[in-house]
């Protein structure tokens, strides 16, 4: 159910008229059916004496608290669940039963309201929170996916394989949808977890895919194999990813790997997503391979940037921490709710320079605020380590097939100081002396510490270390620590 009718073109609408529109619709969404519905948010608007119509501007908005992943303990209480009398009162509802009869009202509440899918987070820093599906959900899922295509520019007759692992993750049932919203042929292999590595490169021979969609580790890996047996892949024009951060260095591997199989004008697009979003933002291809952000749904979602530490909103341009409520959503439904991660390149309405359309973008890259940690060097005080940064380092440097970083305490005394451990794969005919110490004055110069060791393994052993076609995403960094800090919030995207 949508409350207002004239929903504006995602593609070609202005930022005013978007953000009018955003207004009226957040308000009746809110008014209709969150606090209704909600056990939470019904609670906490009535403990903030707060009413959906009082919000007259986006100032009114930025006083709503905020949700966090702490607040999900109880996660029955963010799931939208109808009171029939309430419900029977809808002028919606009223008609439908009036001219088609009870019955067609009440399909069409079960259709907007009666859970039918689960996703749930990954569960790394605490136990998996379930997101709750209904038939609304799972449209609006569709043409989310069919904005992923459209900004790729996929065409229905292209042939599109989905290496997602099987699993209840938004990436894997963005990609089933965006094939079922869009109309195309898409084959969902399961990943490494299902096939195998090998398995999915002799399914890529038979099905000669125009496009690849799934973790960028895994893809890499993929890709790596099939150069190394041989493999001819002409026919690829575009890799997608998603799941992980991409940086600069990994897009530049992954173009040469395509090159090298035959496909050398291949695009590769990453997308950003979470959980608690239901939805995931695609970046554009254009004539050049320049990334120009995450193309976001402004009629879904309503996406604010704050300071992380003050909570402020900062303006366009700006970096910050991407917050995100929803508006049309049904099942589990959460309001601004806090991501944890940084748009360090801000927000901006502007029009896009690939694709040309003027629906709102975030400028990545994408980082996450829990991985600048505080590590123990000496006994003296502690050194914050900004892991974002090191990531893309590792990514942008040449030489090295992959790579993963430990974090330990040394003698394995949770006393004593902390280790940083870096487990490296070097790229054929590259000396692992000549990249060591090209890894650890970078890793110096970022960071203003030194690396306890690094060790170099064949890639064989450091796919087992990433956990490769065994977990769902790869553990490129691993904290070891008794007690150690663990990452809060999403998936990015690309992440």
């Amino acid at each position: 159910m949508n409350f207002l009718h004239h929903t504006p073109d995602w593609s070609s609408t202005p930022h005013e008229a978007w953000r009018d529109w955003q207004l009226k619709q957040l308000r009746d969404y809110l008014h209709h059916r969150v606090i209704p519905f909600s056990a939470h948010y019904k609670r906490m608007f009535g403990e903030q004496g707060m009413h959906p119509l009082d919000i007259k501007s986006f100032e009114d908005w930025s006083h709503v608290p905020f949700t966090s992943k702490k607040d999900l303990a109880n996660p029955r209480d963010f799931v939208l669940v109808p009171d029939e009398a309430v419900l029977r009162r809808e002028p919606g509802m009223i008609g439908t039963a009036l001219v088609h009869g009870r019955a067609a009202a009440k399909e069409k509440a079960e259709a907007e309201f009666r859970p039918i899918l689960l996703t749930s987070t990954t569960g790394r820093s605490s136990d998996p929170v379930p997101f709750l599906y209904t038939k609304q959900d799972l449209h609006n899922l569709d043409i989310s996916g069919s904005r992923l295509m459209l900004a790729g520019r996929s065409q229905r007759d292209f042939k599109h394989i989905n290496l997602f692992p099987y699993a209840p993750h938004l990436a894997f049932w963005l990609a089933h949808h965006a094939g079922l919203g869009f109309g195309t042929f898409m084959l969902s292999t399961g990943g490494g977890k299902t096939l195998g590595t090998e398995g999915n490169i002799k399914l890529i021979d038979k099905i000669q895919p125009d496009i690849l969609i799934g973790m960028p580790t895994f893809i890499y890996h993929v890709l790596r194999e099939a150069h190394e047996t041989g493999r001819q892949w002409p026919q690829l024009k575009r890799l997608v990813l998603g799941g992980e951060k991409v940086a600069d260095g990994l897009r530049a591997r992954l173009r040469d790997l395509a090159a090298q199989l035959g496909s050398p004008d291949a695009h590769v697009m990453a997308t950003y997503g979470f959980t608690e979003a239901k939805q995931a933002f695609p970046e554009c291809v254009g004539e050049s391979h320049e990334a120009s952000g995450y193309h976001l749904s402004p009629d879904l979602g309503m996406v604010e940037l704050i300071d992380p530490k003050t909570g402020e909103l900062v303006p366009d341009g700006q970096p910050g921490e991407i917050v995100f409520t929803p508006l049309n959503a049904r099942g589990t439904v959460v309001l601004r709710y806090r991501t944890g991660d940084i748009a360090e390149g801000g927000m901006t309405w502007e029009k896009c320079p690939n694709c040309g359309r003027t629906c709102p973008r975030l400028l990545g890259p994408i980082s996450r605020v829990s991985e600048v940690r505080e590590l123990h060097i000496d006994k003296l005080k502690g050194t914050l380590v900004n892991f974002n940064m090191l990531e893309h380092l590792l990514d942008d440097q040449k030489g090295i097939a992959a790579w993963q970083i430990e974090l330990r305490k040394r003698h394995d005394d949770p006393h004593d100081t902390d280790e940083v451990h870096l487990h490296l794969t070097a790229e054929p005919g590259v000396r692992e002396s000549e990249l060591q110490l090209a890894v650890s004055r970078r890793f110096h110069e970022a960071t203003e510490i030194t690396p306890t060791g690094l060790h170099f393994h064949s890639l064989a052993e450091l796919r087992d270390l990433l956990g490769i076609g065994r977990l769902l995403k790869e553990e490129k960094l691993v904290d070891h620590r008794p007690n150690a800090p663990t990452a809060t919030g999403s998936v990015a995207l690309s992440s």
